[in-house]
């Protein structure tokens, strides 16, 4: 396996280079594939990569999952909220309608996180050296995958867009997110590592 050095410096070049027009898409999408067991390991080495990114010029700004989730959640009407925690004091191990009501929070049309992204992926535009960096996907587990907001946005990355992606890739576009979803192929990106 790839060591996670050696496949963001491949990465690096990867963006330097930009897509080729053999791919499906030409969006500047790459995925950085690594090991869930690997996650530590990542985080790690983000603020070494996010210096590594400002020396070869670009202004990274960072899209954190996990931080997005958590300021939606916050949001969420607080009579929702109650009828949680009572359906929780109710039957604590029930997991199952807290988590589909929280995923349905997070894919409500017009305010969930496809949304705060797109508006995202929109400032960053205003800066030509811009560069996204998306973080904390293993967040969205169990409520949805990245991929599924990738594809709502087609069309609209426009800037280099980097996905740290814990999972495991099983072709040249498939990925397997965690390592336990079913495998998915619906990627219109470039894949590092894996």
């Amino acid at each position: 396996m790839s060591s996670l050095k050696s496949n963001f410096d491949e990465l690096v070049a990867k963006i330097k280079q930009g897509r080729e027009f053999t791919h499906a898409s030409f969006e500047p999408i790459y995925y950085l594939v690594f090991s869930p067991d690997e996650i530590v390991a990542v985080k790690r080495q983000k603020k070494a990569w996010l210096a590594r990114l400002k020396t070869e010029g670009w202004i990274v700004k960072e899209f954190s999952v996990a931080e997005q989730i958590e300021s939606l959640l916050k949001k969420i009407n607080p009579a929702v909220r109650k009828m949680w925690e009572a359906a929780d004091k109710k039957d604590p191990l029930n997991f199952n309608k807290v988590t589909q009501s929280i995923a349905n929070n997070l894919t409500k049309e017009g305010e969930g996180l496809k949304e705060v992204f797109e508006n995202f992926l929109l400032e960053a535009e205003k800066d030509p050296n811009a560069l996204i960096l998306v973080t904390d996907l293993e967040a969205l587990h169990p409520y949805m995958r990245i991929g599924s907001i990738e594809s709502g946005l087609q069309g609209k990355f426009n800037v280099p867009t980097v996905f740290l992606y814990p999972g495991v890739r099983t072709g040249k576009t498939r990925l397997k997110f965690l390592g336990f979803y079913p495998e998915d192929g619906n990627y219109r990106s470039l894949h590092v590592g894996g």
